[in-house]
C-alpha cells in the first residue's frame, strides 16, 4: 500500500513540476497536489505518532473551488467510519487547512483521501487521487491500576498458562497451534505447555492432581493414537485422531526438532512428578517409553554427520533440511546425544550443529560481543526455545560461553530497537523485542536484519533471565500503556505494530510457552533445575564436551 501511495505522490509531483506542461496551464487541463504537512511537519504521505487534534495542510498548485471540497476530501478509519473535518483556506485558496471536528482516537490509522472530484476555481480537475496515511500516537496513560512487579509477573504467568489449559484439545490434551486452530495441535507447543504445568502447580493455578491428569492424557494419546515415525512425531497433527496434518510440501511425517521440544517437556514433567503413587509412577514409566523410543540416530540420514529435520514415509528425505547453525535447535542435538537407546556421537554435533566452528561470530554490535550466529543474532527465540530447559547461566563449550551468548544477543536486539534505524514509530527502551510472530502481512521471523516494524511481547518477556531490568520495563509498558490493545484473556496477544496501528488478535502456543517458563526461570530457576536434573541430559552435555 505504501509503495502505491509513494508512487502516487511521485506521479503527482511530476505533473506539478513539469515546465510547460499544457495540462497544468491550460483551462481544459489539470491541476496537481503539491505536498502535505501535519502539525507543520512534512513526511511524504505517511505520518506516524500524530497527536489526536492535528492540523493538516494540503498544498496545491492552483486555487481550489471551495464548493468541491466536501465531496472530494474525506478522513476515514476502519472499513467505513468517517471523521468530520473543518476546512479553512490560505494562500489564495491554494492551501487547505483541515482540522478534525472532534479529537481522533489514539493508536488508530486514518486515511485522508483526496479524490479527482476536487476542482480548481477555473474548472480544472485534480490530476490524480491522493491518500495520506495518518496514524495517531499511543495513549500514554495507564490502562490498569498499578500493582507490584511480583504481582504482575504472577498475573502474566497465570493468564498465559490459561492458554494451554483452555486450548488443550478435549480428546488428546495436546495444545492447539493457535487460538483459532480447531483440531490442529502442535507437537512443540504442547511440549512447551507441559513444561508450564509444574510452574502452574507451584503457583497454585492448578492442583498437582490436575497436572498429572493432563500430562497423562497427552502421554496416553502420544503412545496410542499419534502417528510416530521411528519414534518421532509430526509438527502438526489432528488432536482427535493423531493423524498427521502436513506442515508443508513433502512434510507429512516426522519433525525431529518439534519432537525434541516435546521430549524436553516430557522429561521436565518426569522429573517433577516424582511421587510414589500409581498415577505418577505410571506417568514416569510411560514418558520413559516415549523417550527411549525416539530413534535420534535414524535422523542422521544413513549415518551422515548431521541431523536432518524431516522424514516422511511417502517422500523420504525430500525436505532435505539439515539441523545446523546457531538457531533454536541446540536442544535437538543435546537430547540426541543424551539418548540411552539411539544416541548420536559428539562428531554429529560438532559437524552438524556447530559446523566445525563456523557458528562462531565474535563480532561486536552496539558494543556487545556476539559469540555465535548471524550478524546481530537473528530472532530472539534462538535464545528461548532450547534454554527453557537447558540452563545457559553456567554453560560453556569450545564454541561459546552461553551466558554471554544469551545476554548479549538480547542486549543487541534491545539496543537495535532503541537505535531504530528504520524509524518505526513506537520503538523505545520500553517497547522492544524482535522475534518470530504474526504480523499484519503473515508470519515473519523478525530480527534486526529483517525488521518489519512488529514487536512481539514474547521476545522481551521471555528474555527476563538475561535482561531483567530491560524486560520488566517492557512488560510494564505492554501491560499499563498498551493493555487496552494487546492484553486479553490469555495474556499478551502475539504481536503489534504501532507504526501502522495494527494489533494481533492471535495467541500462539510457541510464543505463549516461553513466557511462563522463562518468567519462572527468572524467579526461581524451577524449570531449569528440573530439566538439568535429568541424568541422561547431564551425560549428554558431558558427551558433547559442555561444562555446566
Amino acid at each position: 500500500m505504501k509503495r502505491i501511495l509513494i508512487y502516487s505522490l511521485v506521479l503527482s509531483v511530476a505533473f506539478a513540476c513539469t515546465d510547460g506542461d499544457k495540462n497544468d496551464s491550460g483551462g481544459n487541463g489539470w491541476f496537481s497536489f503539491s505536498s502535505s504537512r501535519v502539525n507543520n511537519i512534512y513526511s511524504g504521505l505517511d505520518y506516524h505518532g500524530v497527536i489526536t487534534d492535528p492540523e493538516i495542510r494540503l498544498f496545491f498548485n492552483d486555487a481550489i473551488d471551495r464548493n468541491s471540497v466536501a465531496e472530494s476530501i474525506s478522513l476515514t478509519y476502519g472499513s467505513s467510519n468517517s471523521q468530520t473535518l473543518n476546512v479553512s483556506y490560505q494562500n489564495g485558496d491554494s492551501t487547505l487547512m483541515l482540522k478534525p471536528a472532534t479529537r481522533l482516537s489514539f493508536t488508530t490509522e486514518y486515511i485522508l483521501a483526496i479524490s479527482t472530484a476536487l476542482k480548481a476555481k477555473d474548472g480544472k480537475s485534480l490530476h490524480s487521487s491522493v491518500s495520506l496515511n495518518i496514524t495517531t500516537a499511543i495513549d500514554s496513560t495507564n490502562k490498569f491500576t498499578s500493582i507490584s512487579d511480583d504481582s504482575l509477573l504472577t498475573l502474566v504467568q497465570k493468564k498465559t498458562f490459561s492458554y494451554f489449559w483452555d486450548f488443550g484439545h478435549p480428546v488428546s490434551g495436546m495444545t492447539r497451534e493457535r487460538n483459532t486452530s480447531g483440531d490442529i495441535v502442535t507437537t512443540g507447543g504442547t511440549g512447551f505447555g507441559i513444561m508450564a504445568i509444574p510452574v502452574a502447580v507451584e503457583r497454585g493455578f492448578i492442583t498437582r492432581s490436575e497436572g498429572v491428569t493432563r500430562v497423562s492424557l497427552i502421554v496416553s494419546f502420544l503412545m496410542n493414537s499419534a502417528k510416530k515415525f521411528h519414534g518421532a512425531f509430526s509438527h502438526w497433527m489432528n488432536g482427535a485422531t493423531g493423524e498427521v496434518v502436513p506442515f508443508a510440501a513433502n512434510d507429512n511425517g516426522a519433525d525431529i526438532v518439534e519432537t525434541s521440544y516435546m521430549m524436553m517437556g516430557l522429561l521436565t514433567a518426569r522429573q517433577y512428578f516424582d511421587g510414589t503413587g500409581e498415577a505418577e509412577t505410571t506417568l514416569r514409566e510411560n514418558i520413559n517409553a516415549l523417550w527411549n523410543n525416539v530413534e535420534w540416530d535414524w535422523y542422521r540420514k544413513n549415518g551422515s554427520e548431521t541431523l536432518y529435520w524431516n522424514w516422511s514415509p511417502d517422500y523420504g528425505w525430500a525436505v532435505n533440511v539439515t539441523v545446523g547453525g546457531w538457531n533454536e535447535c541446540l536442544i535437538t542435538y543435546v537430547l540426541a546425544a543424551s539418548s540411552t537407546t539411539h544416541s548420536i556421537p559428539a562428531s554429529v554435533y560438532e559437524n552438524g550443529f556447530a559446523n566445525n566452528g563456523a557458528i562462531k561470530n565474535n563480532n561486536s554490535y552496539y558494543g556487545y560481543i556476539l559469540p555465535l550466529g548471524k550478524p546481530y543474532g537473528g530472532p530472539l527465540f534462538f535464545e528461548h526455545y532450547s534454554f527453557m530447559g537447558i540452563n545457559p547461566s553456567t554453560l560453556s563449550d569450545q564454541y561459546a560461553d552461553y551466558h554471554v551468548q544469551t545476554v548479549n544477543h538480547t542486549l543487541i536486539n534491545y539496543n537495535y530497537c532503541i537505535d531504530n534505524p528504520e524509524k518505526y514509530y513506537g520503538y523505545s527502551n520500553g517497547c522492544w523485542g524482535l522475534t518470530s510472530s504474526d504480523t499484519n502481512n503473515g508470519y515473519n521471523a523478525s530480527s534486526p536484519t529483517n525488521d518489519v516494524g512488529v514487536i512481539a511481547p514474547t521476545a522481551a518477556i521471555s528474555s527476563l533471565p538475561y535482561t531483567p531490568e530491560e524486560s520488566l520495563r517492557a512488560m510494564r509498558f505492554f501491560y499499563y500503556i498498551l493493555g487496552d490493545k494487546i492484553w486479553g484473556q490469555y495474556g499478551f496477544k502475539d504481536a503489534f505494530d504501532l507504526n501502522d496501528a495494527w494489533f494481533a488478535d492471535s495467541y500462539l502456543a510457541i510464543d505463549q510457552g516461553p513466557q511462563i517458563v522463562m518468567i519462572e526461570n527468572y524467579r526461581t530457576s524451577l524449570v531449569w533445575n528440573l530439566f538439568m536434573s535429568c541424568p541422561e541430559v547431564r551425560a549428554g552435555l558431558t558427551k558433547l564436551k559442555f561444562s555446566y
